[in-house]
């Protein structure tokens, strides 16, 4: 069945990023189904052909490394799993490139880690990269660098770093393809009244709560990571589908606006692509927390953070670092870039302008956060 929400997203073609996890890449013994790969770079290559930019986040590099290695399950400690990965990845990349190479498409690899997108400067230079190989017809392949990104195997996963992607390249569309159908109401495993979500408006509580109720039992992700990937594309303007990866021509389908997966519906404003990156991406060096006046001021008047409104200063950071702004409840409500070092942001907290120059002599800047450097979050 055609749906028109979904019709009316994919009317116009732009930039869309597919997210594989490991569920749908690997067998049950964690190695790698090498017709899965064959499958994925078919639809990919008929995707493209209704006008559509595709970048592929992909798993799988451990999974690769499970299998070249010869070793009997998937390892649990640290240096077997970067072991694993150092010698997957090229193995993962090769099929893709076989995989590729029949539709004629050439793939293009780029190894990321999450300081690559705290750093301003590298950010831009992976979305010139990526923007400079849609130029050439390549397919970026994107994954974690598994080897050197300690955090990320054992915390952290790709759905993560595909939102990240969608909001750096300001993408249309965010597709999460895993082992299950999408959100449920409850374990269908266990309840037989439990039904497909089909549509999101927003996330709230009420639909992190359903978390719990759909689970992804191989790979590192799981549910509450794509709701959370979900939340940063959405807020940011992009619409998000998360389907089975292992059903047959899911993206076939999904790409002609059938009822696929879960759809959650982009919910706020397309915003700059520097927003994107200060608001939804750069780790911030320190937290301010500010009174309920000056959470206001932010949230619903669109002011800037001057120094009387700020009651608590943690971290240490400098001039021009990202920084979190929390309300009184420890709720962060906004990222901005800071004019002051942690030092002079502890000494001028809570004091009218007028009590700075008295004090210090000088106040080189009345704002601690400029509203144009202000970004709110979800």
């Amino acid at each position: 069945m055609v749906d028109s929400a979904r019709s009316t997203i994919l009317a116009n073609p732009s930039i869309a990023v597919v997210k594989v996890g490991t569920n749908v890449l690997a067998d049950g013994e964690g190695k790698l189904d090498q017709g899965r790969i064959r499958a994925l770079a078919e639809q990919i290559g008929r995707v493209r052909t209704l006008g559509w930019q595709v970048v592929l986040v992909s798993s799988g590099a451990i999974g690769a490394g499970v299998g070249k290695l010869q070793l009997k399950k998937r390892p649990t400690d640290l240096p077997h799993l970067q072991a694993c990965a150092a010698v997957g990845q090229s193995a993962l990349m090769q099929l893709y490139l076989e995989a590729f190479a029949v539709h004629g498409i050439l793939p293009a690899q780029i190894l990321l880690t999450a300081s690559d997108f705290d750093h301003r400067v590298r950010y831009l230079n992976v979305r010139h990269t990526i923007h400079t190989l849609f130029e050439y017809s390549c397919i970026p392949i994107i994954n974690e660098n598994d080897t050197v990104s300690v955090a990320e195997i054992k915390f952290g996963d790709n759905d993560q770093l595909a939102a990240m992607v969608a909001n750096l390249l300001q993408a249309k569309l965010l597709v999460l393809l895993t082992n299950v159908d999408g959100l449920y109401t409850a374990d269908p495993r266990s309840d037989p009244s439990a039904r497909l979500v089909l549509t999101v408006p927003s996330i709230d509580s009420s639909i992190t709560g359903l978390a719990g109720a759909t689970r992804s039992d191989l790979g590192t992700g799981g549910m509450k990571s794509k709701l959370k990937a979900a939340r940063i594309a959405t807020a940011a303007g992009c619409s998000v589908i998360m389907a089975n990866g292992s059903s047959d021509g899911v993206l076939d389908r999904l790409f002609a606006g059938r009822e696929v997966g879960t759809l959650f519906q982009a919910c706020g404003e397309h915003l700059p692509a520097w927003k994107r990156w200060l608001g939804f991406t750069a780790q911030p060096k320190g937290v301010l927390t500010v009174d309920a006046g000056a959470e206001k001021a932010i949230v619903q008047l669109g002011r800037s953070l001057l120094p009387v409104g700020v009651k608590r200063v943690d971290g240490e950071f400098g001039k021009g670092d990202p920084i979190s702004i929390c309300g009184e409840s420890g709720r962060e409500i906004a990222r901005g870039l800071t004019n002051y070092h942690a030092q002079d942001t502890r000494q001028y907290a809570g004091l009218q302008t007028e009590q700075i120059a008295q004090q210090f002599g000088k106040i080189p800047y009345v704002e601690i956060v400029h509203r144009d450097n202000l970004a709110l979050t979800p």
